[in-house]
């Protein structure tokens, strides 16, 4: 049995073969061979939550785990990922810490990209400084051929401290910028992942063709994308529309003319229907989190890993 904390996992490598876990794992959903159910929420009175996921699949190598995590009032908030293999009932391993979450949905962010933003899209606007924007960005460096990079954050400090990592990282030029508008003009790519519980960018801002990733709050209490940009976005996705509908709050869009038009990322993924019409078009990918992917993603990388 292999175990794996947050320093095992900061490689660059990885985030290519969880882009590859996350596509083998829409491959599964589209054929029904992915077992996600929403995630489930146990209170502990007014400390929190502990959150549990559980996934995997029933093809001819399935894996099965859970996925832990807590939401209780301290500054550490450790996961805890297990995986077994189903056929012999071994234990594969366990995964500790906070990345492999963001290295996860970051891979989602990767797929959409992938499959929504135009072929050629070489220059991102980040807004956001934390783990979240950082392996969102690592994904569309995995997935497009990236030229130029603005990052805006309220931090001063953290956005120069995000372009110089990476910067370093990635090795792409990562300039740090005075404003959210100045990051996401003329940007191919808008990575949303902020904390904010109201818009941090406006749809007179983007440019014809552009992607964006939202993967911040969207409920109708607490949304970083305002209406504006989902009324001029063309297609609208999400990774899995079963959690979106058993969000506590409501989806961002409800009640709004674009609720109906959300479709699953697993029919873009699978070429059931396309990720965008024409090259002008602007395209939205919201994050809410394929429950029990996380268990693929580290079954993935614990294979690798040894």
């Amino acid at each position: 049995m292999k175990i794996l904390t947050d320093a095992d996992l900061d490689k660059r490598e990885f985030m290519a073969i969880a882009i590859d876990a996350i596509t083998e794992s829409f491959r599964l959903k589209s054929k029904g061979a992915f077992v996600a159910p929403p995630r489930h929420s146990v209170p502990f009175a007014d400390k929190g939550n502990l959150v549990f996921t559980i996934g995997g699949s029933v093809s001819d190598e399935s894996v099965a785990g859970f996925r832990v995590y807590d939401t209780f009032h301290g500054e550490k908030h450790d996961q805890l990922v297990a995986i077994w293999r189903a056929e012999t009932a071994e234990l594969i391993g366990i995964v500790i810490g906070e990345r492999l979450g963001a290295v996860r949905t970051g891979a989602i962010g990767g797929v959409a990209i992938r499959h929504m933003s135009n072929p050629d899209a070489s220059r991102v606007g980040v807004l956001g400084g934390g783990q979240q924007a950082r392996t969102q960005l690592e994904a569309a460096a995995a997935v497009r051929k990236l030229e130029h990079v603005r990052v805006f954050s309220r931090s001063d400090d953290g956005r120069r401290a995000f372009a110089l990592e990476m910067n370093e990282r990635l090795q792409v030029p990562v300039e740090p910028v005075a404003s959210a508008q100045i990051a996401v003009e003329g940007a191919d790519i808008v990575l949303c992942a902020t904390s904010s519980t109201v818009p941090v960018i406006e749809a007179a801002w983007l440019k014809p063709g552009a992607h964006i990733n939202t993967v911040g709050p969207k409920t109708t209490a607490a949304h970083e994308i305002g209406l504006d940009v989902a009324t001029r976005a063309g297609t609208i996705t999400t990774d899995s529309l079963e959690q979106m509908n058993a969000y506590d709050k409501p989806f961002f869009l409800t009640g709004s003319p674009k609720e109906s038009l959300v479709c699953d990322l697993a029919q873009i993924a699978c070429g059931d229907i396309p990720g965008r019409r024409t090259r002008e078009e602007i395209t939205l990918f919201c994050s809410v989190g394929l429950a029990g992917t996380e268990v693929l993603v580290a079954a993935k990388i614990i294979a690798a890993a040894q």
